[in-house]
């Protein structure tokens, strides 16, 4: 990768997290170290569930091409435990639903960013060549950043004690989407056999339902019954 192409997707991969930062209030009220403390939370999640995978969970060993619907439908569920890790950051963060929502959800999105694109896209520096699979990438961590506002506003919300009983069913099938989103992606590149501006046009679109409809539930919770 050259040195402009690396400076052009390492600002698309950041600055929308920095922009959020500054502009949703967070650098107001000094939740950097807020952010660090349920980056920290997402790391720990992630290596209980790896053990976990890595101990009822063996690696398939099916004949090539073929998938483990199944298998790979229960490796979803532990995904569980994000939902859960995501609850408890929020539940020692002191302040309003909106500031809880967004310090948990920069926080577990930048976590994600620095493990899962902040390496590759530093050892692709150290080529000579243009991979649009960088670009990819870059924009991919900006969808993750609206999934995880969507699905920390899903779980504050599922939380309440005061949420109507007419919003606990549209409230359900949202956080079962957001749980099962990535399984349901890769179910629709193995039958469909999408190529990867496809699957990340789709995964778009998944997100961008999840974040519309999580900001449909919470103004309607905000406008009471």
């Amino acid at each position: 990768m050259t040195l402009f192409h690396f400076g052009n997707c390492f600002a698309l991969a950041y600055f929308p997290y920095f922009i959020t930062y500054k502009c949703s209030g967070l650098s107001e009220y000094n939740a950097f170290w807020r952010c660090v403390q349920a980056g920290a939370t997402y790391l720990f999640v992630q290596l209980c569930k790896m053990l976990f995978l890595a101990t009822f969970f063996p690696t398939w060993e099916g004949g090539a091409g073929a998938y483990d619907f199944v298998g790979e439908f229960m490796k979803a569920t532990v995904d569980l435990a994000d939902l859960v890790g995501l609850h408890l950051v929020m539940g020692r963060t002191a302040g309003k639903g909106e500031y809880k929502i967004l310090v948990a959800a920069m926080g577990w999105a930048t976590a994600e960013l620095v493990m899962s694109r902040c390496i590759p896209l530093w050892v692709g520096a150290r080529g000579i060549e243009f991979d649009w699979k960088y670009v990819q990438m870059s924009i991919d961590s900006n969808i993750s950043l609206v999934h995880y506002v969507a699905v920390a506003a899903l779980v504050w919300m599922f939380s309440r004690y005061d949420l109507p009983a007419r919003l606990r069913l549209p409230l359900a099938a949202l956080l079962g989407l957001s749980l099962y989103k990535a399984f349901l992606l890769e179910v629709a590149v193995h039958v469909l056999a999408l190529g990867p501006w496809a699957a990340l046009g789709a995964k778009a679109g998944l997100s961008s339902l999840l974040g519309l409809g999580a900001l449909g539930l919470f103004v309607a919770l905000g406008h009471g019954p």
